[in-house]
């Protein structure tokens, strides 16, 4: 008997109440065809209703790809877990999702993406629960939001339980009736090949979750083959655990991309075809990310500026010193940027992302570069929420699993927002001072706590387009001011909070604002001339 089934026959099966896992990062493996057929079914009958869904990294974008959004409708959605959520410009109409977080017609939940995919597995075996220590003292904790995102969202899912002298967070498990998840290629067995993906994700788990429970596993694919001709090896998901296979022949390889052979490590680009970042002042906030790595360092990034480190290491000749790790998981080559970030180009490996996550949350890499919306007093940042825009961030995804336990942070950003700045003689200059103050007293939402990170020892490093600033017992410190930046005007000045200077205060070097490679080494000593120490 065929698997499969058409879109709309799979909308069918989700019924009132069920609780739906979707197995998505954005663009990237988006079962957006079955999504669409639920949200039409919805339109049409008025079911299903009520139903919870569960996405551990966001499923679709504002930029052409709904994913969630074809879900978006008051009565079909009750209440969503979600580790990240569609973002997009604030130029940009907001997405249906957001309207309905914002007038509370949804339960909305913001769980960091390696927990959820631990919630997952631990449905899947059937035990309790989450047992973690992922998220304390940040808004995932009940003392804080309890990973709630509005009113709505009323009931807990998330408690401090004390355990062997230690205090955890417990996360209960919630089993799916259905999982959505996508692949590239099933035969008529349901085995799932991903060939054309640029990431796993956490397919397996999920469908494993859904299935151990009693439930339903649909897989969205392009093509479908003969019985025996997919290679055991390439098998990522089992015909065991696929009850039926819906066939979307034009389903993007991510956002705004058809298909890349790149993406999916069926080629190696050419490193003469990465682009070189522009030259403006997000470029010299990344060289001087750069300067902080060093030779044999598996780096994780996130989005933001921080994204474009990689194209500073090509540039500089340096590329392949640093293994870069992504949350969906790729392991080396070159990360990409804009729609297609999540990617990489010439990876080394691909793991599937609750690995990868399982990696993150213990701190087995060496540094991780990623971005700040805030930072307070505590030197805790808020990456996850701005409440005067909020489809502007996706919230937290992997943010706070990947800090929990890195042992080297680098945020990037600018100082203020919405400064005026150019590159002048050798430095910075700020054309007109920005109106919103980034370093406050107190962060609106707590994706890193700085008070855990300096009872852990982690090297947490600050790099604006200004000034330097570390983490110390004591709170923030300038270490290092950037050429025509004048300290007590345009930093001081610029913060709600009082801020240490470095006795042995150090000026970036010039030759970061030049159009030229600067000479980056990162063979253990300082480069540059010793601008950090």
């Amino acid at each position: 008997m065929s698997k499969v089934i058409s879109a709309a026959q799979a909308a069918s099966l989700i019924k009132d109440g069920m609780v739906v896992s979707v197995s998505s990062s954005s663009g990237l493996g988006c079962p957006d065809a079955v999504l669409a057929a639920i949200g039409e079914r919805f339109d049409a009958e008025g079911h299903p209703k009520a139903i919870t869904t569960l996405h551990p990294i966001a499923a679709g974008d504002m930029y052409g790809i709904k994913g969630i959004d074809h879900l978006a409708k008051p009565g079909l959605l009750k209440r969503t877990l979600c580790g990240s959520y569609p973002s997009g410009p604030s130029s940009a109409e907001p997405p249906q999702i957001w309207k309905m977080i914002g007038d509370n017609s949804v339960a909305a939940y913001n769980v960091p993406s390696g927990i959820l995919f631990d919630m997952h597995r631990e449905a899947a075996a059937k035990r309790p629960g989450v047992l973690t220590k992922v998220g304390l003292d940040t808004f995932a904790d009940p003392r804080h939001q309890g990973c709630a995102m509005n009113a709505a969202a009323s009931e807990p899912i998330v408690s401090v339980q004390q355990f062997d002298g230690e205090e955890w967070l417990y996360f209960r498990a919630i089993v799916p009736n259905v999982s959505i998840i996508r692949a590239t290629t099933a035969d008529e067995r349901g085995n799932l090949t991903y060939e054309h993906e640029g990431a796993y994700l956490g397919g397996l788990e999920q469908a494993l979750a859904a299935r151990n429970n009693g439930g339903v596993v649909i897989a969205q694919v392009k093509r479908v083959v003969e019985n025996g001709t997919l290679k055991p090896h390439d098998v990522r998901v089992p015909g065991v655990l696929v009850d039926h296979i819906v066939v979307a022949p034009d389903q993007l390889q991510t956002t705004l991309t058809p298909y890349d052979p790149a993406i999916s490590g069926e080629i190696f680009r050419p490193l003469s075809t990465f682009r070189n970042a522009e030259m403006n002042v997000q470029k010299v906030i990344a060289r001087r990310v750069a300067m902080e790595l060093r030779d044999g360092m598996a780096v994780n990034i996130g989005f933001g500026i921080s994204a474009n480190v990689p194209r500073i290491l090509l540039e500089e000749g340096q590329h392949g010193k640093v293994t870069w790790v992504i949350e969906q998981g790729a392991v080396g080559g070159v990360p990409l940027l804009d729609f297609k970030f999540g990617c990489a180009s010439n990876a080394e490996a691909i793991m599937p992302s609750p690995h990868q996550f399982i990696y993150f949350q213990a701190g087995g890499f060496d540094a991780s570069l990623l971005s700040f919306l805030q930072i307070d007093r505590h030197g805790s940042v808020n990456v996850s929420k701005l409440s005067a825009r909020p489809h502007v961030t996706a919230g937290a995804g992997g943010f706070v699993d990947i800090t929990s336990r890195a042992k080297k942070i680098v945020f990037s950003g600018f100082f203020n927002a919405g400064a005026k700045l150019s590159l002048a003689d050798g430095g910075i200059r700020i054309d007109q001072e920005g109106k919103v103050k980034k370093v406050v007293e107190e962060v609106e939402h707590i994706s890193f706590s700085g008070k855990r990170a300096v009872a852990q020892g982690q090297d947490i490093t600050y790099v604006t387009e200004r000034c330097v600033m570390k983490l110390t017992p004591d709170g923030l410190m300038v270490t290092e001011l950037a050429p025509g930046i004048d300290l007590e005007r345009d930093v001081l000045a610029q913060a709600d909070i009082p801020l240490g200077i470095a006795n042995d205060l150090k000026v970036t070097p010039e030759s970061l604002y030049q159009d030229r490679p600067i000479g980056l080494s990162l063979n253990g000593a300082a480069s540059l001339g010793g601008a950090h120490g």
